[in-house]
């Protein structure tokens, strides 16, 4: 059975760290803190030590019972037998993703600012979708901008989840909740904060209110 029912609230995205004890550090106080999704993504880990650290992630998670999806690669998904996967617009089809991984895995994908995008994927059986960069982002400067009124046009033409990102802060994530976003995937505001639990908790806090 897909854990689509916890594909909702804080959606962390993982740092980029090569010290994957401090990685665990940081996640845990995250998980502690309220994230009900973690995706793993990591572009400078080679592939033994994205493997290393996927897999003591996908431990953490079932320890706090938290969705966990991998970023771009369904292969290592597999591996590890995360939750699902997150397809970005280079990662292959949603069909290849499904035959690697069966009817019982998550499959996200971004649409970026493109509804045509979200409709089509929902259509090719993706089971979220996100788009972004929503507000300016540090991660990715060059991320084309998604506008609230898209998210609320979209929001009342399709019914799987859907996934916010860019730039996203405590400030204002809850806008992007009211206009229809299921989740806020956060790295900065979360990694960079001085308290990760503290800040994990005001990001989820943010849901309650709606």
């Amino acid at each position: 059975m897909k854990r689509l029912l916890c594909l909702n609230g804080l959606y962390a995205i993982t740092p980029d760290l090569a010290d994957t004890n401090e990685l665990l550090r940081k996640v845990r106080l995250a998980l502690q803190g309220g994230a009900r999704v973690l995706q793993y993504r990591n572009k400078i880990a080679d592939g033994a030590s994205q493997l290393q650290q996927a897999q003591a992630l996908r431990q953490l998670t079932r320890e706090f019972d938290t969705t966990f999806i991998v970023n771009d690669d369904a292969r290592l998904a597999a591996e590890v037998d995360a939750d699902g996967v997150h397809l970005g617009g280079e990662d292959g089809s949603v069909a290849a993703a499904r035959a690697l991984l069966g009817e019982s895995k998550i499959i996200g994908v971004s649409c970026y600012n493109r509804a045509p995008l979200a409709l089509a994927a929902v259509q090719q059986g993706a089971d979220y979708v996100a788009f972004g960069a929503f507000f300016p982002s540090s991660v990715k400067p060059e991320a084309v901008q998604a506008e609230l009124s898209m998210l609320r046009a979209v929001r009342s033409e399709i019914h799987v989840p859907i996934v916010a990102i860019g730039g996203i802060t405590q400030q204002n994530g809850a806008e992007l909740v009211q206009a229809g976003a299921d989740a806020l995937a956060v790295i900065s505001a979360l990694w960079d904060a001085p308290d990760i639990e503290a800040s994990a908790k005001e990001f989820s806090t943010l849901f309650s209110r709606t």
